[in-house]
């Protein structure tokens, strides 16, 4: 058997870093505490913060106004006039603040300054920093919404070209952490006032003060590559196809494998050739992983159709994989297209396939813990309902009813430009000889939960010929595969005890 490689662990690269203004890279949230101390003519409280840390000028001034009777108008203009008066006169960067947006500037790497605060007092604040350390900035002038809302965030990232996913926001407030992870950013926290608990994707500092861009970087999600592919008989119709196999899963640098019609041994032959961990489930189902495997899940006695599951490690984060095969027969879109049956006997006829996605999401939910992402693979032999505009089939909606996200139609939501078909590269026409072109579709699937879509793309190599002269064909199969790149961000998962699994009904081995 072949040694197991090390297990790579992508991250995306940090493409810009988005930085709070008040609190963050200078020390304003104290002056603004003055501003509205001063306006509402009281000592504020730790019960205030809510209203003021983080809330932009309108937000506070209808604040003061419900409490004291004043115009909020009024109000908003002393609140601007007070804190920019201090702003001018008592401005200090934080600590480390400079350094880090030096350091960022000489790697190439852009920041933007993303603030709650009015276009004024950002210009004030940019003046005093130096306006060429930042390429763009969003102030509550800019958008319709500001934080906690997502849109600041959102804008600057949309104006420096990048994808929020491999950016880091650093932040002083819950309010401006929400605001940036609604967007899709990680997070480094570096609180003011106020303290901010650590989670998933954020990482809570004391200061700025030696914080490095490779530091940020380690702040930002792992890549996930997740492949579903149906080998048709293990991929026997063509020539040298474990080759082909191999070749195609190292050409998409695919991370973890769903598989259906291994023949009983792809999954272990694929995993041993290429170093990776493997779990192989009846004579149909595999799946294959260069991360760890701790766990299998599902029917031990499965047979050739039904679903079979992982849980893989990737550092520090747990993720369920599952690859499910469905019934074949009867298949809806040759009834559509050939028997011309309306959608409610379409539906009607998706009883045993709708029975077993029901049956694997009853697995998944019985294994799973909400805490660990999940995701589903596999040929489920029917289309989507987020394809067909008339036919709501019942299998993908039973999922997505189930809280699964369909990876292709997130990356790619108009089923009009994008079909995604996987059935059939090889069948231009119908195999029965009648001459009838064969319905395409997209009947293999990439569904998740917990994890974010950078990419879907359907995967064929080369130009296969038509059956039956396939045994030449570079790609082994008779599906097109999907491959769905996600975002994993860092955080462990609770791991269930074998007493927790147990009274879900299934007890679940650990594999070698």
């Amino acid at each position: 058997m072949k040694e197991r490689s090390v297990t790579p662990h992508h991250r995306l690269p940090l493409q810009a870093v988005l930085f709070d203004m008040d609190g963050t890279l200078v020390d304003t949230e104290r002056l603004w505490w003055e501003a509205v101390e001063h306006v509402a003519g009281r000592s504020l409280t730790e019960a205030d913060q809510p209203e003021v840390l983080g809330r932009p000028v309108e937000h506070t001034a209808a604040w003061l106004a419900a409490a004291t009777g004043r115009p909020t108008a009024e109000l908003a203009a002393a609140l601007h006039g007070e804190f920019a008066d201090r702003v001018r006169t008592g401005i200090v960067p934080r600590p480390g603040a400079l350094d880090l947006l030096d350091a960022l500037a000489r790697d190439g790497i852009p920041a933007a300054l993303v603030t709650a605060s009015p276009r004024a007092v950002a210009d004030t604040v940019l003046e005093a920093l130096g306006p060429h350390r930042f390429t763009v900035s969003v102030t509550a002038d800019d958008t319709e919404r500001t934080k906690p809302a997502p849109d600041p965030y959102l804008t600057a990232c949309h104006d420096l070209g990048v994808d929020p996913g491999a950016c880091v926001a650093v932040e002083d407030t819950e309010t401006g952490v929400r605001s940036a992870e609604t967007a899709g950013c990680a997070v480094l926290a570096v609180p003011s006032l106020a303290p901010i608990q650590t989670a998933p994707g954020r990482t809570v500092r004391a200061s700025l003060a030696g914080v490095t861009p490779q530091q940020l970087v380690t702040l930002l999600p792992y890549e996930l590559r997740v492949m579903s592919w149906n080998l048709w008989l293990g991929g026997s119709k063509v020539d040298d196809h474990r080759a082909k196999q191999l070749k195609a899963i190292r050409e998409t640098d695919a991370d973890v494998v769903g598989l259906q019609e291994t023949g009983g041994t792809a999954a272990q032959e694929l995993a041993e050739a290429l170093g990776w961990h493997h779990h192989t489930a009846g004579e149909n189902l595999g799946i294959i992983s260069r991360h760890p495997i701790t766990a299998s899940f599902g029917d031990p006695d499965v047979g050739f159709y039904g679903a079979a599951g992982v849980r893989i490690v990737l550092v520090d984060r747990e993720v369920d994989v599952w690859t499910a095969h469905l019934d074949y027969t009867p298949y809806g879109p040759y009834e559509a297209a050939f028997d011309d049956l309306p959608a409610a006997e379409l539906i009607a006829h998706e009883e045993v396939r709708l029975a077993q996605m029901r049956d694997t999401l009853r697995r998944i939910a019985e294994s799973g813990d909400d805490s660990v992402p999940v995701v589903l693979v596999g040929d489920f032999n029917c289309p989507s309902h987020l394809d067909w505009p008339d036919v709501e089939w019942p299998v993908t909606k039973a999922a997505e009813d189930a809280g699964l996200r369909d990876s292709y139609r997130t990356a790619h939501p108009d089923p009009a430009a994008d079909p995604g078909h996987t059935w059939s590269p090889i069948h231009p026409v119908h195999e029965d000889g009648s001459g009838r072109p064969e319905p395409h579709d997209r009947i293999d699937y990439i569904l998740h939960r917990g994890l974010t879509v950078l990419d879907s793309r359907t995967v064929v190599t080369g130009t296969p010929r038509r059956w039956p002269d396939v045994a030449a064909n570079d790609w082994p199969s008779d599906h097109a595969a999907v491959l769905t790149t996600f975002a994993v961000r860092s955080g462990t998962g609770h791991r269930r005890t074998a007493a927790e699994r147990s009274t879900s009904g299934q007890d679940l081995p650990r594999l070698p």
